[in-house]
């Protein structure tokens, strides 16, 4: 076997054998946060108290099956959407962001909610153990422009009843339903419009639409600061990421590690380090 006298050599291979390393160690990485596992912070009160803003969390990609980068392609997944799942998913109305909720309806379920109870299927559903209310109860007849969808005469704390979308339904179209399924339409493809008392979808008449997807309704457990589906609408499935699992690091949000850093890390909440979500 003949060695090489050449100086330098090994050592060349050496550092090439560290680069392989660090490229296939990268590629690993960026598979599993692709398609298995990624960490998500909590920015805003909108889950409190079951999160606080600077939570940090791992979310499970995989549970929901994940979706193949630039494409709507879902692979299979190893269970589905159930009511009470904590989730994260890309904001319909700008899918740049992503939001995280409690799925509280799934596709086929009609939702109620009568002076801050909320209802599924007629059954009242509990408010979460570390759910809560900060702000006066709007009774039932007040409407709020900003709920969903629009003219419903809804508020936050009576809401409905409406149901959620499921793939293979045939929806009414008029006047009384287009602020209802219009944004639904158009999401799944199709150009929709209203004119006079007639809906158009990509330049037809039509009476009825049959819904691509299934759908799902989302809300924050702090029911008075959230931004959730009473407020957007239903949440598409293809924008589904996946599901919350586990603060793994929380800490003060508002302090500045920089400027601050002693009374950052004395906020670092070390009680909820390792703390399940449910």
């Amino acid at each position: 076997m003949a060695l090489s006298n050449q100086p330098g050599k090994p050592e060349k291979k050496h550092s090439q054998e560290w680069f392989e390393a660090l490229i296939i160690a990268a590629i690993f990485a960026t598979v599993l946060r692709i398609f298995v596992v990624e960490s998500y912070r909590i920015p805003t009160g909108s889950m409190e108290n079951t999160l606080l803003a600077g939570d940090f969390l791992f979310v499970n990609k995989y549970v929901y099956g994940p979706k193949i980068p630039f494409t709507d392609i879902r692979l299979p997944g190893v269970d589905e959407v159930k009511r009470g799942d904590v989730i994260v998913f890309k904001f319909p109305k700008d899918r740049s962001m992503n939001y995280i909720k409690r799925c509280v309806a799934i596709s086929g379920d009609t939702l109620e909610i009568h002076n801050r109870q909320l209802s599924i299927n007629k059954k009242p559903v509990a408010l979460p153990p570390d759910g809560q209310y900060i702000s006066s109860l709007i009774p039932a007849g007040i409407g709020d422009e900003m709920i969903f969808p629009q003219f419903s005469n809804f508020n936050k704390d009576n809401y409905g009843p409406i149901r959620v979308p499921r793939k293979g339904d045939v929806i009414a179209l008029n006047a009384q339903t287009y602020p209802l399924y219009a944004a639904l339409v158009a999401d799944e493809g199709h150009d929709v419009s209203l004119q006079g008392r007639l809906v158009f979808i990509d330049g037809a008449p039509a009476a009825s639409y049959t819904v691509q997807s299934n759908y799902y309704f989302a809300m924050g457990d702090n029911r008075d600061n959230s931004l959730d589906s009473r407020f957007w609408g239903f949440l598409p499935e293809k924008d589904l990421v996946g599901e919350a699992l586990i603060v793994y690091w929380s800490w003060n949000p508002d302090l500045s590690i920089f400027t601050n850093p002693v009374g950052k890390l004395a906020s670092i909440r070390w009680q909820r380090s390792g703390m399940l979500i449910h």
